[in-house]
């Protein structure tokens, strides 16, 4: 993916946010294949037994415990958090567009690899209509003291 600046969304549009704000909403949504990554990597620790050990680690043990579940809510409120707002933005094209945030696909290459089933002017309208729900969303948690 190339890290190309593009010109400033008109303060007109109905979806317009800052700059600097849109390409934090933008870095934030390209951590989404990490989140996935770690959230199944830190699945893996199920699968093998523990050995019980005796009770003096029996703290050491929950709080690592404590911290992988806690690891893992953060990731799947992130995934979760970015999924839903496609869905908000347009039901029909939410997988177009989180393959559009999320790993940044342009409009070109989700067209002739992937066959969407709009426009360009339509696609991109739905994408800024996207990180204009973001931006609300996380401006309400943020408010409300959550992480995201």
């Amino acid at each position: 993916m190339r890290n190309t600046c593009r010109s400033e969304l008109s303060k007109k549009n109905r979806y317009w946010i800052d700059k600097n704000r849109y390409y934090e909403l933008k870095y934030f949504c390209l951590q989404y294949p990490s989140w996935k990554r770690e959230y199944a990597r830190l699945d893996g620790f199920y699968e093998h037994p523990i050995k019980i050990v005796p009770n003096h680690r029996s703290a050491i043990l929950n709080s690592s415990i404590d911290k992988i579940a806690e690891l893992r809510n953060l990731y799947s409120d992130r995934m979760r958090l970015v999924e839903q707002t496609t869905i908000e933005a347009d039901p029909t094209l939410a997988g177009y567009i989180l393959k559009g945030v999320t790993e940044g696909f342009s409009f070109n290459y989700l067209k002739s690899s992937l066959g969407i089933p709009c426009g360009k002017d339509m696609y991109y309208d739905r994408y800024r209509r996207f990180f204009w729900i973001l931006n609300d969303k996380q401006t309400y948690y943020m408010s409300e003291g959550y992480d995201e």
